[in-house]
């Protein structure tokens, strides 16, 4: 989440314009222009990152939270959880991959099962239809894939309307807009709708949330930031971090 953008680990797919942001946010870090004096060990980049979420905020607040706010009164709740049901689906096929490069044999076949339960008995994935056969979700992604083999997390970073992110999941970030079932669409306009509603789609599923953060937190910054960092190391260590871990993942 940013401190009003995209409230979870980000959107996963932003279409290919993000990847452009991806790179110019890490030339600005290579440059070095955004350390600064008695910055935090897991975020020396702060006077960039606090700049970047500024940037981040208005664009959600000029765009983003009016189009998501009205999607949610126009649209009816049952569609919207189609939506969302769908948009998940297509995920799992990169949960899938995850998993397998993790070695998570129950998870890979339960994550499989579900991909082909929705898909063919969900209507294409409209319906979740796994869940209720008590078949668990297990999102993975590559940053928690490298995480699981030791990769450190490295330093946090927001990044131009993606959010939040480290050093790791940066990186990772090429790879899973290639792995985003999403973007083999070929009919660029299928394609594009599709992103643009699943940003709208996410966004409107954390409206309670932002709200929440503006009127709880006193400096919505390093809260957004201390909050996700350690949702994305109990995403890697699958909830149970160790404590002797200071670094963490």
């Amino acid at each position: 989440m940013t401190t009003r953008l995209f409230s979870s680990h980000a959107i996963k797919s932003v279409a290919r314009p993000a990847r452009w942001a991806t790179a110019a946010a890490c030339l600005a870090l290579v440059a070095g222009c955004a350390t600064g004096p008695g910055a935090s060990p897991v975020d020396p980049f702060e006077p960039f990152n606090r700049g970047v979420t500024r940037f981040n905020d208005t664009v959600d607040e000029a765009v983003l939270e009016p189009v998501a706010s009205t999607y949610q009164k126009v649209v009816p709740s049952l569609v919207r959880q189609g939506v969302t049901n769908f948009f998940s689906n297509i995920g799992d096929v990169w949960s899938l991959a995850n998993n397998v490069a993790q070695l998570k044999l129950q998870n890979s076949a339960e994550t499989f099962m579900r991909l082909n339960v929705n898909t063919f008995f969900g209507l294409g994935g409209l319906l979740d239809v796994a869940t209720e056969a008590r078949l668990p979700r297990h999102e993975e992604d590559f940053g928690q894939t490298l995480g699981y083999w030791g990769v450190g997390a490295g330093p946090y970073i927001v990044l131009p309307l993606l959010g939040p992110s480290t050093l790791r999941d940066t990186v990772a970030k090429p790879l899973e807009l290639y792995g985003d079932a999403q973007g083999y669409i070929h009919d660029v306009a299928w394609r594009n709708s599709l992103s643009a509603l699943r940003v709208v789609d996410t966004r409107s599923r954390y409206l309670g949330a932002t709200r929440l953060l503006d009127e709880a937190a006193l400096d919505k910054y390093s809260f957004t930031r201390d909050a996700f960092l350690q949702r994305r190391r109990n995403q890697v260590y699958d909830g149970n971090p160790p404590d002797d871990d200071n670094a963490g993942k």
